[in-house]
């Protein structure tokens, strides 16, 4: 199947969902969207603004996530995601691999699941947690029972929006601007004139929407993700220096 014929197909997926939950008043539901695939849906926003919607990955800074038509003010009740977080742990640590994220999306995919029954996986070095649909927690837990040569043991986690990640790195650099290319490019030490070629092409979001201007103006709190090389949360600036250029924070999430 060609790209546009799947560009089409997302579009018809997202203008059906929408319709559903408006004409039959319940909430409807997308599978985990790439941050390419959420960035067909806020190209259709206004088309499709008629029905209240949110995106939610599970948890806050998910890049993975599902999209949500459906409003309690509208419908008069509230329905959650039917996303379910399964923990992911060696049977015996002392002689486990270390996982990458790789790892656990390859043990993942060779069950034979669809990707969009999966959100975000959340990689430790030797565990991990994984964001996926609930209609597919239990296929997971009962047959994913190794990862490269270890043998591992998954369960849901009941409270998991109270599990513990690992802490993104505080970074502070100076500017000239509050333009992407300028703080992106100092934040990964690289060029400006890198960071064009990034935008370029087309690996470059900011809360979940392509960005192609380098010369945007990030503003406090916005997500960037920079595919091949992570992402940050722009925090905005610290202060100015004496010579004119603007201090600013990051954190930055390898």
């Amino acid at each position: 199947m060609d790209a546009e014929k799947e560009l089409q197909q997302l579009r018809n997926r997202f203008r059906d969902l929408a319709d559903k939950s408006f004409k039959q008043n319940v909430y409807t539901f997308s599978g985990f969207l790439s941050l390419g695939e959420q960035d067909v849906f806020w190209q259709m926003e206004k088309e499709l603004k008629y029905v209240p919607y949110k995106l939610w990955g599970g948890m806050e800074h998910t890049d993975r996530k599902m999209l949500r038509f459906g409003s309690e003010e509208d419908l008069g009740y509230e329905e959650e995601y039917p996303i379910v977080c399964i923990y992911i742990r060696p049977l015996l640590a002392k002689f486990s691999n270390v996982f990458s994220h790789r790892d656990f999306l390859g043990a993942l995919m060779n069950l034979g699941i669809e990707r969009s029954t999966l959100g975000d996986i959340l990689a430790g070095e030797k565990e991990g947690y994984l964001f996926c649909q609930d209609s597919i927690a239990e296929y997971i837990c009962s047959n994913l029972d190794k990862i490269k040569h270890t043998n591992v043991k998954c369960q849901i986690v009941e409270e998991w929006k109270q599990i513990q990640l690992e802490e993104p790195l505080n970074c502070e650099v100076t500017v000239s601007s509050q333009r992407i290319d300028a703080v992106t490019a100092k934040i990964y030490n690289k060029s400006r004139n890198d960071i064009l070629l990034l935008c370029k092409a087309r690996r470059i979001y900011v809360n979940g929407r392509l960005c192609e201007n380098n010369s945007r103006l990030l503003k406090q709190g916005e997500t960037v993700n920079v595919r091949g090389f992570g992402k940050f949360i722009y925090q905005g600036i610290c202060h100015e220096t004496k010579k004119g250029k603007l201090c600013v924070r990051a954190a930055v999430y390898r």
